[in-house]
């Protein structure tokens, strides 16, 4: 890779006209998020959590996009993405200045963040800031607990090889012994704790394993002397190509999908290497290490204190339970409507009555509890879902195997290419199968992530439907963290839609026109822009054209260019975006109709919403797919119109209440910079008003 360029020259190529490169708005969105870690009107252990987000959001962003785009260079290096008309190269340069600042940035906060956590009580400590009472006690607990667990090996003729772990933190030593010179490595077991507690002293007091590492490693080499010494991690590419046509066996009738995808996970620990960190930047180790990983300088960063902040999601459990509780959110459970408490059937009930679900205001617990009955239920024939990634403990899953076990038709599509959540799929696709389930891995080249179920009931002679619509994933875990929209309709031509589309999943056929739904990669993006258009077409007769949308990330180019085409027509557009947006907002006569804000807050903002119109000619749609062209040309997702004007008014009132956020909200600017909303009248947070409401 060429020479690194500074931040503003990467700013500068980020930055095309009226389009923001795709990497460059990712890192933007994770800035915000360690904005949420720095802000203290946030309690102290949620900032801290905000931060081990950011880290966390850091090494997947590594993984997957910069080691796509190291795919990229090696495969297409002349290739060039559309908006910004960069290659790889050029990206990958571009990145490393921005994450340098990132990582300055991440300093800086922690700091803060050590500070703060010692007025509230509780000491952080670094190896420097030991005494040496306290250093003798770790140096027994380092010997006692941690040595044992420690791998170590030292590189020389016998030994010339060192397969660094993903993500996992090493010692390097430079030896000497016998006028011999050799190096030394150690890695830090996953097994042992994150933290050590000091015994003595008033002040609670711990410290990361990893300082203890620092200081006391070199023990392990017994009869060696240690000339020089440096920590390391590094973070491997995870982008698995699971297309049909990288792999002859993939689509090969007489292998099986899961196992091929098996063998593929087990190679990701083995894929190159895209990013080193290490605590001295000056070491003579260094150039080994970049050696050994065949790893380019540019994309090496230095990080003196830790390299794993994992600790800080678990750090209030070292102070005491009541000053833990005042340092958090206060404890939050969703809300079930008192009608559907009351309901002697939820069955009945959907079928005269349609179900909203605003999660985490609302419980996930109607949908579990309504699978159930259906897996009890003798009027239910058959019951199809979708499932992209679920809880470690799902009860959903238990649900499905016990209308199975029940003589249910009970058909699961389980997408085995769920980045990260494979091997958990693949443990579920086994456990339901064992149950007697029909399990379908996917769709060929085409990631299912859409949200439904369907089923399928009978009473007499005639056939009734239960459907399930949403915009997040059945796991329980994450309804209670993320917020997303539902819908459990017995409308009867949604029904036939959902029952057509698990058909059509069966036997690989995207050619289909749905009645009602859009259903991608066929007919969700062409709807959403015939929609735009008819915006388009009211603004041009001089009528009141809108559009107000809510996603996670907007990339998609052609619907871009749809947006600028609407705004340069008059159409008023507000956009609720998250995270990755690559339209620039308030460009003079381009994009000045266009306004974006993000939102990052205590809950993240996961649900999808569509919303052409106003008044009565409004119409909204809700969905499991962003506007990014993964999304809508590469994976099947599903767009549910929202018929319901109770709940289509619902929904429009949450995104009115999001529009009004001055507390959590950031603009969009048309500089690329994100900035606080200007606070006029009472300050208004939209997730706590949905909370208190």
């Amino acid at each position: 890779m060429k020479k690194q360029i500074s931040i503003t020259k990467a700013k500068e190529r980020f930055i095309k006209g009226i389009y923001v490169n795709r990497e460059y708005s990712w890192l933007l969105f994770n800035k915000r998020v360690l904005d949420q870690a720095n802000d203290d009107t946030n309690p102290l252990l949620e900032r801290c959590k905000f931060f081990s987000i950011f880290c966390s959001n850091l090494d997947e962003f590594f993984m997957v996009r910069v080691g796509s785009l190291c795919n990229e260079n090696l495969q297409a290096p002349n290739a060039t993405e559309n908006k910004t008309d960069l290659n790889a190269v050029k990206q990958l340069s571009g990145i490393m200045a921005v994450v340098k600042s990132l990582y300055r940035s991440r300093a800086c906060a922690y700091i803060t963040l050590r500070r703060d956590l010692a007025k509230a009580g509780l000491k952080v400590l670094t190896a420097e800031e030991l005494s040496p009472r306290q250093k003798e006690e770790c140096k027994k607990y380092f010997t006692d607990e941690m040595l044992p667990l420690l791998s170590v090996m030292v590189l020389d003729a016998k030994h010339p090889l060192m397969q660094f772990e993903n993500r996992k933190c090493y010692m390097m030593y430079e030896l000497e012994k016998g006028g011999r010179r050799m190096f030394g490595v150690m890695s830090l077991s996953y097994a042992a704790d994150k933290l050590y507690k000091i015994r003595r002293g008033k002040t609670t007091k711990v410290i990361p394993a990893e300082e203890l590492l620092k200081v006391f490693g070199h023990l392990a080499f017994t009869g060696y002397t240690v000339k020089n010494r440096m920590m390391l991690r590094v973070t491997r590419n995870a982008d698995l190509d699971t297309s049909m046509n990288a792999d002859e066996e993939i689509c090969d009738i007489e292998h099986d999908f899961s196992i091929v995808m098996k063998k593929k996970i087990e190679t990701r620990a083995k894929l190159g290497a895209v990013r080193l960190e290490v605590d001295n930047d000056n070491s003579a180790l260094k150039p080994l290490a970049l050696k050994l990983l065949d790893l380019d300088p540019a994309f090496c960063f230095k990080e003196e204190r830790c390299f794993d902040y994992k600790f800080l999601f678990q750090i209030g459990n070292y102070f005491p339970e009541e000053t833990a509780a005042a340092l958090k959110y206060p404890p939050f459970h969703g809300a079930v409507a008192e009608e559907l408490v009351q309901a002697p059937s939820l069955i009945d009930y959907v079928l005269q009555n349609n179900i909203f679900l605003s999660y985490p205001y609302d419980s996930m617990s109607p949908l579990v509890d309504l699978l159930d009955e259906c897996a009890k239920d003798k009027r239910v024939l058959s019951v199809k879902i979708t499932i992209y990634r679920l809880a470690n403990h799902s009860r959903i899953v238990d649900a499905l195997c016990k209308a199975c076990e029940n003589g249910k038709q009970v058909t699961v599509i389980i997408e085995l290419c769920a980045r990260f959540d494979e091997e958990n799929n693949l443990h579920f696709a086994e456990k339901l199968q064992e149950a007697g389930c029909t399990i379908i891995y996917g769709m060929g080249n085409y990631k299912v992530h859409s949200k439904i179920i369907s089923v399928v009931l009978k009473d007499g002679d005639r056939l009734q439907y239960i459907t399930h619509l949403g915009t997040g994933n059945y796991n329980e875990s994450t309804s209670k963290q993320y917020t997303d929209l539902n819908i459990i309709t017995a409308d009867e031509t949604i029904g036939e839609d959902a029952v057509a589309f698990f058909r059509n999943i069966a036997i690989g056929n995207i050619d289909y026109q749905y009645e009602k739904l859009l259903v991608a990669p066929k007919t969700l993006k062409t709807g959403l822009v015939s929609l735009l258009e008819r915006e388009i077409e009211k603004a041009r007769r001089g009528e009141s054209g809108r559009f107000l949308a809510k996603m996670n990330s907007l990339t998609d180019k052609t619907i871009i260019d749809k947006l600028v085409e609407a705004s340069c027509a008059g159409v008023k557009i507000d956009l609720i975006i998250r995270g990755i947006c690559c339209l620039l907002p308030g460009v003079a006569g381009r994009t000045e109709n266009i306004r974006v804000i993000s939102i990052v807050g205590r809950f993240l903002e996961h649900s999808r919403v569509y919303c052409f119109g106003e008044g009565d000619a409004r119409i909204m749609y809700i969905s499991s797919a962003d506007l990014m062209t993964r999304n809508t040309d590469k994976r099947v997702e599903i767009a549910t119109p929202v018929s319901d004007k109770k709940i289509e008014e619902q929904i429009y009132s949450i995104l009115q209440v999001m529009l009004a956020d001055n507390v959590r909200a950031r603009k969009l600017c048309s500089d690329g910079t994100y900035r606080r909303v200007e606070t006029l009248g009472e300050a208004l947070d939209a997730q706590q008003s949905f909370i208190k409401n």
